[in-house]
């Protein structure tokens, strides 16, 4: 039997190509509401903001979410995979600002340079800015948990490609190209460990960067010549 025109009519309008939007009788594309994992993020992103990470609870979430906690744990395992999911969006944004560095048209000493002081910044303003999700992430990294290893990953990538495109370049001298990747971290981690900006975050912003930025031009020149 043919399909009737209507009801052909009626697949195409929520055919997944349109998007997340429905189309109701008026024709007009409307959002779709929030999935469930979105807006147990958003509320525990909430309350970790307002309360800390360690008055968090799964009850709490669940009941401004209108569940009950076994929802929650549907979609997240425990309280510590809920706090880190939102601190991963976070990173997320950080790496995707480290992405655009790392694919920038300019030399591959400058793209390492402006990597690492954007890193640096980005976890201070997080700290002064936020220091709930600060915390999350510096637990996170020392007991190197999934999150953290991941983001610890990317970072590893994005200073690869660099380096990479130096070595091919001519603008870096390596011989082994994993002790270079090596150097970057062990130089830089005085700088770039949260913990590290956890102890310095008294310490003037403008004292930090030129300290960062002193060890950042010896790093470089050491790349350049290849003594490594």
């Amino acid at each position: 039997m043919p399909r009737s025109r209507s009801g052909a009519q009626s697949r195409d309008e929520t055919h997944p190509a349109d998007g997340p939007f429905t189309v109701g009788p008026s024709s007009r594309a409307r959002p779709a509401p929030p999935s469930a994992d979105a807006r147990l993020l958003a509320i525990a992103a909430d309350h970790l903001r307002r309360l800390g990470h360690r008055q968090v609870t799964v009850v709490g979430v669940a009941a401004e979410a209108g569940m009950t906690h076994a929802n929650v744990y549907r979609y997240f395992p425990s309280k510590t995979a809920l706090v880190d999911a939102v601190a991963g969006r976070w990173l997320r944004e950080v790496e995707a600002e480290l992405g655009a560095i790392a694919d920038a048209p300019d030399p591959a000493d400058d793209k390492l340079e402006r990597l690492l002081l954007a890193l640096a910044s980005m976890q201070r303003e997080v700290l002064a800015r936020d220091p709930h999700l600060f915390a999350v992430h510096r637990d996170a990294t020392v007991e190197s948990r999934p999150i953290a290893r991941r983001h610890r990953g990317r970072l590893r990538q994005l200073v690869e490609r660099v380096i990479e495109e130096g070595m091919n370049a001519g603008t870096f001298s390596l011989r082994d190209r994993e002790r270079g990747i090596a150097f970057i971290f062990d130089t830089s981690h005085r700088f770039l460990h949260p913990v590290s900006i956890q102890l310095d975050a008294e310490v003037p912003r403008d004292l930090i960067e030129a300290r960062l930025g002193a060890v950042i031009r010896a790093m470089l020149r050491i790349l350049r010549i290849g003594t490594l």
